[in-house]
C-alpha cells in the first residue's frame, strides 16, 4: 500500500523550531529523490527543500540557511528541521518524491505548521 504520512507540525512562535517527519512506504521512498513542499492559504504548492537518493540537498531561497532536509533510507523516513521560523512559513507541509524527476501520483494529508508573530 502506498503511504505518505507527515507529522511534527504545530503552532510555534516566530523564531522557534519544529522538526517534521514523513514516513513513506518503501515503494515510494526507495532509491528516489525526495522533497518537502508547502502550501499556504490561497497560494500554489511550492517546493521548499529536496534531497537526492545520494543525499545531495537544495533549498528554496526563502528557507535557505534555516531549514535542513535529511533522510533515513533504512527507515524510509524523510525529515525537515525548521529553525528560525517566520510567520510566512505558515502552511501545510507535504513530502513526496521530487516532482522534477517523477510523476507524483500520491499525496499525503500533510502537516499544518503555524508560526505566530
Amino acid at each position: 500500500q502506498v503511504q505518505l504520512v507527515e507529522s511534527g507540525g504545530g503552532l510555534v512562535q516566530a523564531g522557534g523550531s519544529l522538526r517534521l517527519s514523513c514516513a513513506a512506504s518503501g515503494s515510494i521512498f526507495s532509491n528516489k529523490h525526495m522533497a518537502w513542499y508547502r502550501q499556504a492559504p490561497g497560494k500554489q504548492r511550492e517546493m521548499v527543500a529536496a534531497i537526492t537518493r545520494g543525499g545531495s540537498t537544495n533549498y528554496a531561497d526563502s528557507v535557505k540557511g534555516r531549514f535542513t532536509i535529511s533522510r533515513d533510507n533504512a527507515k524510509n523516513t524523510l525529515y525537515l528541521q525548521m529553525n528560525s521560523l517566520k510567520p510566512e512559513d505558515t502552511a501545510v507541509y507535504y513530502c513526496n518524491i521530487d516532482g522534477r524527476f517523477y510523476y507524483q501520483q500520491y499525496w499525503g494529508q500533510g502537516t499544518q505548521v503555524t508560526v505566530s508573530s
